[in-house]
């Protein structure tokens, strides 16, 4: 993978993570475990930090042992080290369906290794992680528009049916249409919680998590109980980057998480890709901001499938020449309105779909008209896209 500001190989991306590594055997037997239970419950015990102490302390039980005896850590940490019993942590897991898998077991995502913090263990509720593979992240603002819900719904849509697991945040808006336009087509999904294994947040999205469980997998680096806090969401969003293949922004303010994950992406060297939207939005801050530094810019699935060397199995408007399949469109529109119904992917002003369309803009002023009069398509502030309701398939 590349970086896609500079387009140089990232140190360590491929060598199992810049600088040390977990030691092997960290995690060697039950007592380990039951150690490492403890040792994910420390608050301020950062992943990296017990990066470093296991340098020197090679076990998740003489970690342990460090935090105790005031070695290693916070008073705090030491506190709640002595309070806690990691049997009784494990215990809690087989009734909500959830796992600890840890670093160097074969469940443990090797994509994690890349990160400079790499997760001595996640938690799991659902499938084997590895049976979800490839993965693509799809990222954005949890306020979002409706184009911006509607076209991660028709990404995570069109990834699904290429076979490829769609990874989010589980949040509200972007995040949640990923993830519900990956379990429609009967694809899976990832979600990454920034909160304790066992909590559904948002509350309101507890349905779709156990979608996601059903037919995919939960992940967080935090044991039950831990209830989510600000910080832990960038912290989360780093899993994020470092489970996908490639990371997909669509919408996100200024000063958002988008951001945060995107920037975690080139980082390790991850693809990125940022749907553009309106100049003057607010959403579009994050996207184009990726698209200015060098992120590959998408207007729909086509795009990303086709640089992602992928395509849907049950695309029957394939090429025999190998070139990217194309998308379907609703029945009954002419040439025109369905070439210019594909680029509206993101909203366009009418020259901007006529250039991306290869037509003339008559033509394709003609075509939106036609669009607009089946109420695929409406018009905001000079520019079309598509209606919610209004949806292809992809």
């Amino acid at each position: 993978m590349t970086n896609g500001r500079s387009g140089q190989r990232l140190p360590g991306v491929d060598s199992g993570g810049p600088g040390p590594g977990w030691p092997p055997g960290f995690v060697s037997g039950a007592a380990d475990r039951r150690a490492l239970a403890v040792l994910l419950s420390l608050s301020s015990l950062t992943p990296r930090r017990l990066l470093d102490a296991a340098q020197t302390r090679r076990s998740a039980r003489a970690c342990l042992r460090a935090v105790r005896d005031a070695g290693v850590g916070s008073e705090a940490d030491r506190s709640r080290a002595r309070d806690l019993d990691g049997a009784a942590i494990l215990a809690r897991l087989p009734p909500l369906g959830a796992r600890l898998v840890a670093v160097g077991e074969a469940e443990y995502p090797v994509g994690l290794l890349d990160l400079f913090d790499p997760p001595a263990g996640l938690f799991v509720r659902g499938g084997p992680l590895g049976s979800f593979e490839p993965r693509v992240a799809i990222v954005g603002a949890r306020n979002c528009s409706p184009v911006g819900r509607e076209t991660a719904e028709l990404l995570g849509s069109a990834l699904a049916r290429a076979g490829v697991s769609v990874v989010s945040g589980g949040a509200r808006g972007i995040d949640s249409a990923a993830h519900r336009g990956a379990l429609a087509e009967g694809g899976n999904s990832v979600a990454v919680l920034g909160c304790g294994i066992d909590i559904d947040y948002p509350r309101q999205n507890r349905p779709l998590f156990q979608q996601i469980v059903a037919m995919g997998a939960v992940v967080s680096e935090y044991p039950p109980g831990l209830r989510a806090e600000p910080f832990r969401f960038p912290a989360r969003n780093r899993i994020i980057a470092a489970l996908s293949r490639a990371v997909v922004v669509v919408e996100g303010a200024e000063g958002s998480g988008s951001m945060i994950s995107a920037d975690h992406a080139l980082d390790l060297g991850r693809d990125v890709y940022a749907v553009p939207g309106p100049v003057t939005g607010p959403l579009s801050w994050v996207p184009h901001a990726l698209i200015r530094e060098g992120a590959t810019l998408i207007r729909g699935p086509d795009d990303l499938l086709a640089d992602l060397g992928l395509r849907a199995p049950d695309d029957t408007s394939g090429q025999a020449d190998g070139s990217p399949p194309r998308s379907l469109s609703p029945d009954g529109l002419t040439d025109a309105e369905r070439t210019v119904w594909r680029v509206l992917s993101a909203s366009l002003p009418a020259d901007t779909a006529a250039r991306s369309a290869g037509l003339r803009l008559a033509e394709t002023l003609s075509a939106l008209v036609g669009l607009e009069m089946r109420g695929l398509v409406r018009q905001v502030g000079g520019r079309y896209e598509r209606r919610p309701q209004g949806r292809g398939s992809t």
